[in-house]
């Protein structure tokens, strides 16, 4: 029989025993997702972890399957195999309950063109179930916060490249979605455009929204707080920006060359130099780590195209995809 000494214990161990938070889940994780179309593997066994309140970035070439990727994230395509669980929803069982908690901005503007900006927007607001008072109320918010006010009665295939974006941003986040997708939605605008969207991005990230970005855009990636390095559909290398450049495996050398060309072929052919690319008249050559001074090793070596002055300088986000990859002897 319990005492009440016993009682008291009982509930004092409860109340010290750390309790379940659900903010501390990440908001997406992924087991061994595969997506075949045929004989073809679009995306191979991803592994995938996002935490919340961050932007999570996906790094790579057209074709390496970012968006068959944010497809299968978002409820919209099926996995062959492996397993998805996305703001605690079991994909894809849970995908039509997913959808009214996330958003999506695919990469081609897919509003209506012959609508004007506001009659988009409450068209959206419609499919998402907000009611005439808070549809409104809530238009008016985004268009006074992306900078559409003075375009609510115009076309929205008369507008800009940078105002269409805007507005597909004004879509996606009408509802206030905990998780934001975004697959490339960069690829046709200007780079100021460009910038200003980031911005915007970091204020959402304020609010509590947690953001997947796919884009082929080194100053991008850089930009997000983790990153998958994607390639043929695996998974390459998985971390923050710093952390990657940090452990990327190569040693990075500007060479100065009168002949820039030739160099580069004499030095790829080398079998410690991981990649060499041609900046204007220098040379930015990847050594591999094994070899502890990048810099006398590559005065030693005999080559038929003399090489001028070296530095050894700081590792870029596009030498840790190209060490990721394998891209750089082309």
């Amino acid at each position: 029989m319990n005492t009440e000494a016993d009682a008291a214990s009982g509930n004092d161990a409860e109340l010290r025993s750390p309790r379940h938070d659900p903010a501390d889940e990440p908001v997406i994780v992924a087991e061994g997702l595969t997506r075949r179309f045929g004989d073809f593997t679009a995306v191979d066994a991803l592994d995938l972890r996002v935490e919340r309140g961050t932007i999570y970035g996906f790094l790579g070439p057209n074709g390496c399957g970012k968006t068959t990727t944010v497809r299968m994230l978002t409820g919209l395509l099926t996995p062959s195999a492996g397993r998805a669980t996305v703001l605690g929803h079991q994909l894809p069982r849970d995908a039509e309950a997913l959808k009214f908690e996330i958003g999506y901005m695919t990469q081609r503007f897919s509003l209506y063109e012959d609508l004007s900006v506001r009659e988009n927007l409450n068209f959206v607001a419609a499919v998402y179930g907000l009611g005439a008072r808070r549809a409104r109320t809530r238009i008016d918010e985004l268009l006074v916060l992306y900078n559409l006010s003075d375009l609510a009665k115009h076309r929205a295939g008369a507008m800009s490249g940078g105002q269409r974006q805007r507005l597909a941003l004004a879509a996606a986040t009408i509802h206030e979605p905990k998780l934001l997708f975004l697959d490339e939605p960069t690829s046709a605008v200007d780079p100021e455009s460009r910038r200003d969207f980031w911005e915007r991005l970091f204020d959402l990230v304020g609010l509590g929204t947690s953001i997947l970005v796919s884009t082929h855009y080194m100053d991008e990636a850089e930009r997000c707080h983790k990153l998958a390095i994607l390639s043929a559909g695996r998974l390459r290398a998985d971390g923050s920006p710093d952390a990657l450049m940090q452990a990327m495996g190569a040693h990075v050398v500007e060479v100065e060359t009168s002949d820039p060309r030739h160099a580069k072929e004499a030095l790829t052919l080398l079998a410690d130099v991981v990649a060499a690319a041609q900046l204007g008249a220098r040379l930015r050559v990847l050594v591999s780590d094994r070899i502890a001074d990048p810099v006398a090793w590559l005065q030693q070596q005999a080559l038929d195209t003399p090489l001028g002055s070296m530095e050894q300088v700081r590792p870029s986000l596009e030498d840790v995809f190209v060490t990721s990859t394998g891209d750089g002897r082309q």
